[in-house]
C-alpha cells in the first residue's frame, strides 16, 4: 500500500465484484475507480456484425442473423456473454440453416441468461429491489424481483429469511400476521426447497407487499438503545426488582410493586422505567387502523404521561 501510495507501484486491476467489498479500505481510497456499464443494444449488434465479418469459423458458415433481439436480451449488456452465446448458437444451427430467428436463439439458450451473481453485487442489488418493493407496497415488483432471483438460482432460504426481517420491520404491528406468514414460509421452504416453494415464497411476497406497514417497534428499539447508549446502567428501581430471599426484602426489593392482575382491567399506573429516564416516550404507534386501537388503549391507560 506504501508503494501505491508513493507511486512505485501502478495498481491496474479489473473485476466482476464490487471494490468495496472485496478491496480493503485503505487500499480503495488510493485508486481511482471506473464503472463500466452494460452495453447497449447498438453496441451490442455491432459487436457481433463484427465477429461476423472478422472472425474465419463464423464467416464459414455463411450465417445470417435475422433477428438480434433475443442474442441482445440474454447478453444483459455482456460483450462476453453475446460472443459465447452468438458461437454457441452458430454452433447449433442445423445441417442447411444458416438464418438466426430470435426463437432459434431461445431454443438453443434453453434457460435464460438472467444477469444474477449469487455472490457478487447483483446478489445485494436485486435483494434490496425486491425488499424496497416489498416495503414501497408493490406486488409486482416484488414478484419480479423474486423470479430473478429464483431464476439466478437464489438460496431460498435467503429469501425467505429477508422476508422474515421485513415483516417485522417494516410491518410490524400493523399486521402481526405478517411475522407468522413469513416464519411459516421460512419452515416451508426448509421442508420443500426447488421448484415448489417459490409458489411459497411469491404468495408470502405478495401478502408482505399488500399489508399495511408501520416501523414503529424497529424505531422504538433504536430509541431504547440509543437512550441506553446515553445513560450507561441505570439502577433497575426496588419496586421491580426479584426478593427470593429475606435479606432482599429487607431492603425493599419489590416493596409497592403492583401486581396488575389484581387491579380492574387488568392494569394499574407505575413507573416502570428508571428514576433517570422515567417518563421517556420510546414506542409511537404507526399511523394505520391495528395501532391506532392500541394508541387509544395506551391513551386511556396512561392518561397523557407519554403522549399518547
Amino acid at each position: 500500500m506504501g508503494a501505491v501510495e508513493k507511486g512505485i507501484v501502478t495498481l491496474i486491476g479489473a473485476t466482476t465484484e464490487n471494490p468495496s467489498f472485496e478491496v480493503i479500505s485503505a487500499l480503495l481510497s488510493r485508486c481511482q475507480v471506473f464503472t463500466l456499464k452494460p452495453l447497449a443494444a447498438d453496441e451490442l449488434k455491432k459487436l457481433v456484425d463484427n465477429a461476423m465479418q472478422k472472425d474465419e469459423w463464423l464467416r464459414a458458415g455463411h450465417v445470417e442473423i435475422a433477428e438480434y433481439e433475443a442474442l441482445v436480451r440474454l447478453s444483459g449488456g455482456d460483450a462476453r456473454k453475446i460472443l459465447n452465446l452468438l458461437e454457441l448458437v452458430v454452433g447449433s444451427l442445423p445441417q442447411g440453416m444458416h438464418t438466426i430467428t430470435d426463437a432459434f436463439v431461445q431454443q438453443t439458450a434453453q434457460k435464460k441468461l438472467a444477469l444474477y451473481d449469487k455472490t457478487g453485487d447483483q446478489h445485494y442489488d436485486i435483494i434490496s429491489a425486491f425488499i424496497k418493493s416489498m416495503r414501497g407496497s408493490d406486488p409486482n415488483g416484488a414478484v419480479y424481483w423474486l423470479a430473478r432471483m429464483i431464476d439466478g438460482g437464489e438460496d431460498p432460504k435467503f429469501i425467505a429469511r429477508r422476508m422474515l426481517i421485513l415483516a417485522s420491520e417494516d410491518i410490524g404491528n400493523a399486521n402481526p400476521n405478517a411475522l407468522l406468514l413469513a416464519t411459516s414460509c421460512f419452515q416451508a421452504v426448509e421442508v420443500i426447497g426447488y421448484p415448489e416453494c417459490r409458489i411459497i415464497l411469491s404468495q408470502t411476497a405478495v401478502y408482505l407487499a399488500c399489508s399495511a406497514k408501520s416501523n414503529a417497534t424497529y424505531v422504538a428499539i433504536d430509541k431504547a438503545q440509543a437512550l441506553v447508549s446515553q445513560t450507561g446502567d441505570l439502577p433497575v428501581p426496588l419496586h421491580l426488582r426479584n426478593a427470593p430471599t429475606k435479606f432482599m426484602k429487607q431492603e425493599n426489593y419489590g416493596k409497592d410493586y403492583k401486581y396488575a392482575h389484581n387491579f380492574e382491567g387488568n392494569f394499574v399506573q407505575q413507573e416502570f422505567l428508571p428514576d433517570a429516564v422515567a417518563g421517556t416516550s420510546l414506542y409511537v404507534p404507526g399511523d394505520n387502523p391495528a395501532e391506532a386501537k392500541t394508541r387509544e388503549v395506551l391513551h386511556k391507560n396512561w392518561d397523557g404521561k407519554y403522549g399518547y
